[in-house]
């Protein structure tokens, strides 16, 4: 995409000013200026637009109240507003409606809920999960505590050299024993976008239920889970926008009617006495406690901001950093990037020969410029391409080519201290 036609599907330098936080410089020392921030970080936590900070402090100092519970006007009106975003979030993800969307406190929890709920109630011993190489421990730890306690077992789909799924060692894996498959929607290492539509269809034709983790899917394209044929997909709203300490799950209702609580308390409950309770009917039955009321708020509008911006012209965007930066980076001697796959998202994980990732981090830092470093939640993928610890620019609707500039000149620095 050329730059002019870009210019007039996205306005990059318009959208930062609606973030504050990119106007501030770092290290800033008596007598010498900060350098810019460069933040290339949103694959861990994206930056917060003005729109959104302001919409969670207007219901606080206006609206606050708790939710369900009250029959006074800011408790009506609190509640109203909430179950309004369940709604704006069952649009977002196309799904057949509001009952399907179960608030939880990240991504993270979501897929414990389904694991607890679902997984300890329809699994048994000797019953298959499949995952892929590809997992984030958040889809990977969950299933092995149901393991150490139901016996089930755990399979994993390779990936290829360059980050693609091997579909055929997924048709091979899947067997009468298979009872669920929980699978990355995009890679938060190496920006792999999976299959979805053919990974479900192929699990349903066993009559196997499907968990997609679209925590970083959701950020860079249109998710429809009505097309994909999602049984179950959760997404966080830190990643998109939005604030922290708020997930969301998506689930078919007829498959939410059949799992038990995942917590008790308030708000949860039809009646409770000493001698049993009852509950509420999904999603209220997975919500138990005072939910994350103003995250919610602020998780509204940051979708709101999303699509007022367009998910296409941000995924344009983003795709054209993806592939000038790649360009970039392509020419820094004794850099190797990890994961190529056709169509991933804009997410970079890297090593630079002859130097330690955190050295890496630490020093372009000093230049301004925020990067990750790790393994990022997915050891076994890092021990299948045998790279240990990588740097990972993840770029977001607010990044600019001359962003990525900037990361490469602070890692010819790099090269430069360590004579690399």
């Amino acid at each position: 995409m050329s730059d002019a036609i870009l210019n007039q599907a996205y306005d990059v330098q318009r959208v930062r000013e609606d973030f504050p936080i990119l106007a501030r410089s770092v290290h800033a020392r008596k007598g010498k200026p900060g350098k810019p921030l460069v933040y290339l970080d949103s694959g861990a936590s994206a930056q917060k637009p003005r729109q959104v900070i302001q919409a969670m402090t207007r219901f606080l100092e206006e609206d606050y109240s708790n939710i369900h519970r009250g029959v006074h006007f800011l408790s009506q009106t609190a509640t109203d507003q909430f179950e309004a975003v369940r709604t704006k979030v069952a649009r977002f993800l196309n799904a057949p409606n509001d009952r399907c969307i179960v608030f939880t406190r990240s991504s993270t929890e979501a897929i414990n809920l389904v694991a607890s709920s679902y997984g300890r109630t329809f699994l048994n011993e000797g019953d298959e999960v499949i995952l892929s190489i590809m997992e984030h421990h958040a889809n990977i730890v969950p299933w092995q505590l149901l393991q150490a306690e139901k016996k089930i077992v755990i399979k994993v789909v390779p990936c290829d050299e360059f980050g693609v799924l091997d579909m055929d060692a997924y048709r091979d894996l899947l067997s009468d024993r298979t009872k669920l498959v929980a699978i990355t929607h995009c890679s938060n290492v190496l920006g792999t976008v999976t299959p979805a539509k053919t990974i479900a269809r192929l699990a349903h034709e066993r009559g196997v239920p499907v968990l997609f983790d679209g925590s970083q899917a959701v950020v860079h394209g249109t998710v429809d889970v009505q097309d994909i044929d999602a049984d179950f997909y959760v997404f966080t709203a830190h990643k998109l926008y939005g604030p922290t300490g708020l997930g969301v799950l998506y689930g078919k209702y007829d498959l939410l009617k059949k799992m038990p609580p995942y917590q008790g308390g308030g708000d949860m409950i039809e009646s409770v006495s000493f001698e049993g309770t009852t509950f509420k009917a999904p999603p209220s039955r997975f919500e138990a406690g005072t939910p994350p009321i103003t995250e919610v708020i602020g998780l509204g509008a940051a979708i709101d901001y999303v699509e007022a911006l367009g998910r296409d012209a941000i995924a344009a965007h983003e795709h054209d950093l993806l592939q000038y930066a790649t360009q970039q980076l392509s020419q820094i001697d004794g850099l190797r990037i990890i994961g190529t796959a056709p169509g991933k998202g804009p997410i970079i994980s890297f090593a630079l020969e002859g130097v330690h990732p955190h050295d890496v981090g630490t020093i372009v830092d000093q230049y301004g410029v925020a990067v990750r470093v790790g393994r990022h939640c997915a050891e076994p993928l890092a021990e299948r391409f045998d790279v240990g610890p990588t740097v990972r620019a993840s770029f977001g609707l607010y990044n600019t080519r001359e962003e990525a500039d900037a990361l490469v000149q602070s890692l010819q620095a790099v090269k430069e201290f360590f004579g690399a």
